[in-house]
């Protein structure tokens, strides 16, 4: 058995997965969601900014994440009535406080100190997964393709795999097998800070107020010039990039809260359809927080039409826990000495088995 453990850009929580492998296949035997404390997700949104004592805050709060995680896997395990001494290993996602993965010197950044995590658990700890993959000279990200690959589509059925947590991802698999994918954009990110700050609330349950306003025709075709996303993949990005200052340069003041959330979230959609489109799809289905909002699934289901869009649901995986067990997968490729990168979407000059190995 593997442990996946992630906890994405929007800082909110961690998911914690227990899966059972058997001849290639894995199922998931148990699930639990951990929300991160206010005060520790606002110490880790911080550093999406430039900040006194940094490094003295990066080392208290890797210790202090490495904590969390320990506390997620000891609850997981305990509902799950299953033994430490079971698990081969867990799949630790980090949390990503900085992601550039271009310049001179492109550097990815993920914490949560893998030490601590398999001290504290007597469990071995496989994390640092994205940064052999630069080495290699790619992106480090997006490493889910592989997994979606491996478990989510149906062998000969052209396929795409939308991921949309705060930054939103694409795997499409052509009916030959040949994979391709990349970060499309801001997912929940743009549209979870916008609700905040003027709700109060940390995201748009089902896209409830987006739906009270109106698309603005004219924002959502600036917000669309960015040069992001007129750059050919492989490409990859966060929200050191796509961000409130992002959103509030584009804006004259004048505009209702509302329709700037339905524009927001018509960025997702028309950022998510454009990249899906690059290839003939039969299906696509969708996984990640975004696949809970039921107004983006109709409206990408809308612009893609004809092809079937739908969660992952549908082949019994829950929406939610496909990135902590694509970690948990990840893990175990890499036990095995096997790669878990794709070069047709990282950009890496070849495969790399992912990860550094920390012994309980």
């Amino acid at each position: 058995m593997f442990i996946g453990l992630m906890s994405g850009t929007s800082a909110d929580g961690i998911d914690a997965v227990l899966v059972s492998t058997n001849a290639g296949q894995s199922t998931l035997i148990h699930s639990h969601h951990q929300p991160m404390p206010g005060e520790l997700r606002n110490a880790i949104l911080a550093f999406r900014e430039s900040g006194p004592n940094e490094l003295h805050r990066l080392a208290i709060l890797d210790r202090r994440l490495a904590d969390e995680y320990t506390q997620a896997v000891q609850t997981l395990l305990r509902s799950a009535d299953v033994d430490a001494a079971a698990v081969t290993a867990i799949g630790c996602h980090g949390q990503t406080l900085r992601h550039y993965p271009q310049g001179d010197a492109p550097y990815t950044l993920q914490i949560g100190d893998p030490n601590r995590l398999a001290e504290r658990t007597g469990i071995t700890v496989v994390a640092d997964f994205r940064r052999r993959d630069m080495a290699a000279g790619g992106q480090g990200a997006p490493l889910v393709p592989a997994f979606h690959q491996a478990r989510l589509v149906t062998p000969g059925v052209p396929s795409g795999i939308a991921n949309i947590g705060g930054i939103a991802n694409i795997t499409l698999i052509s009916a030959e097998g040949g994979i391709g994918g990349w970060d499309t954009g801001p997912g929940n990110t743009l549209m979870d800070s916008w609700v905040a700050h003027h709700r109060n609330i940390p995201f748009d349950q089902d896209g409830a107020w987006a739906a009270s306003g109106t698309v603005i025709a004219s924002l959502l075709q600036t917000f669309l010039e960015d040069p992001y996303f007129m750059q050919s993949p492989p490409k990859s990005t966060g929200p050191e990039y796509f961000h409130l200052d992002w959103v509030a340069q584009h804006l004259t003041g004048a505009e209702a809260p509302e329709d700037v959330q339905r524009t927001l979230m018509e960025l997702t959609v028309e950022s998510l359809a454009r990249g899906l489109e690059q290839a003939p799809l039969d299906i696509v289905r969708l996984c990640g927080g975004g696949a809970r909002n039921g107004l983006l699934l109709e409206r990408l289901g809308h612009r893609l039409g004809p092809t079937q869009v739908t969660t992952t649901e549908a082949i019994g995986v829950d929406p939610q826990w496909v990135e902590a067990w694509a970690f948990a997968w990840l893990a175990e490729q890499t036990l095995a000495g096997l790669p878990g990168n794709i070069p047709s979407v990282t950009g890496a000059t070849g495969t790399r088995v992912l990860g550094g190995i920390f012994n309980a």
